[in-house]
């Protein structure tokens, strides 16, 4: 299938948010039920050809012609082509011609995109255990990447502030599970980078534990943001964190920041590093999970990662209610 490449923003894509979304009953299937966790399987996910799609369709295919309205940089060139990442929603026969796919991603938008856009956000808690974060039924992703990924800077990216989230020239100053409340309504979460830098050993183990006791226990995890360097090779720490969230079925989106830096002769390019990345990965994940390239620096892909996060959290709400 064809990767449309044509560069949008929301206001573009106002037709297709503002299409009917399929019923919950339709999709349950597609939800992987874990005892009490109801997190997204996004590797597992198939779309059902029943649920209603035409409209999306239809509006897709208007935008994917409208001209574009964005000011914001182009993703660069040589965008790497892999499977596309289909969400809910979307028929398992619909043709490349149907689909709209996020720019710089393999993210085709389905019909639960929705309002996208941050109008408000507050630092909820800072919790030192997975047991001590918010107990309410507010659905949330989780930012985690090695400690020099940038992390806090695509958070405050995101949200359009330059201090909600602690930037610091020393890797590693997150040791806590920071949760930030967005419109009121859902969370993004700030875990504590792996690497860890120049911490002790002892705090690199605490972390490691309540990192992974917040993944395996946490009910209202959406998904995890998994932040890898396109500006360097891959690291094998990377691949060993995606291989573990994927054997413990924990939906991720790999989000490659620093997409804007351009290496010297002897390097290689970001596409080139993330095209690398996913030929390796492959050996972890039958279907490539979703992916987005990002940079804090020119803005790039901000708002379609945001979309993307509103047609899973969508979903998630639909299931849930």
């Amino acid at each position: 299938m064809l990767m449309l490449r044509s560069r949008f923003n929301l206001q573009t894509l106002a037709p297709l948010l503002t299409s009917p979304r399929p019923s919950p009953s339709s999709s349950l299937p597609f939800l992987l039920h874990r005892r009490r966790r109801r997190n997204l399987s996004f590797s597992a996910l198939r779309p059902d050809p029943s649920a209603p799609y035409a409209a999306a369709a239809a509006a897709a295919a208007a935008t994917a012609a409208a001209p574009p309205k964005s000011k914001g940089p182009p993703p660069p060139a040589g965008v790497v082509r892999t499977a596309l990442f289909v969400p809910p929603g979307v028929p398992r026969d619909a043709g490349a011609a149907e689909m709209v796919v996020l720019p710089g991603s393999n993210i085709v938008v389905g019909p639960y995109a929705g309002d996208a856009r941050i109008r408000e956000v507050e630092f909820a808690k800072s919790s030192p255990r997975a047991r001590d974060c918010p107990r309410d039924d507010r659905p949330e992703f989780a930012v985690i990447g090695r400690s020099n990924v940038g992390k806090s800077s695509l958070i405050n990216a995101l949200v359009r502030k330059k201090d909600v989230a602690l930037t610091s020239k020393k890797p590693g100053k997150t040791q806590l599970i920071n949760h930030f409340l967005i419109n009121k309504s859902w969370y993004i979460v700030d875990l504590p980078g792996y690497g860890f830098a120049n911490a002790p050993e002892s705090a690199r183990m605490d972390w490691s534990s309540f990192t992974k006791g917040y993944f395996l226990n946490r009910n209202t995890l959406v998904g995890v943001l998994l932040l890898v360097d396109a500006s360097v090779p891959p690291q094998q720490i990377d691949l060993d964190c995606a291989n573990w969230l994927g054997r413990n079925n924990i939906g991720l989106t790999f989000v490659f920041t620093k997409c804007d830096k351009v290496k010297s002769a002897k390097g290689r390019r970001p596409d080139e590093n993330i095209k690398h990345f996913q030929d390796l990965i492959s050996k972890y994940y039958k279907d490539p999970p979703p992916w987005i390239m990002t940079s804090s620096v020119t803005g790039l892909g901000r708002d379609e990662l945001l979309l993307h996060m509103s047609q899973l959290r969508n979903y998630w709400d639909n299931e849930a209610a």
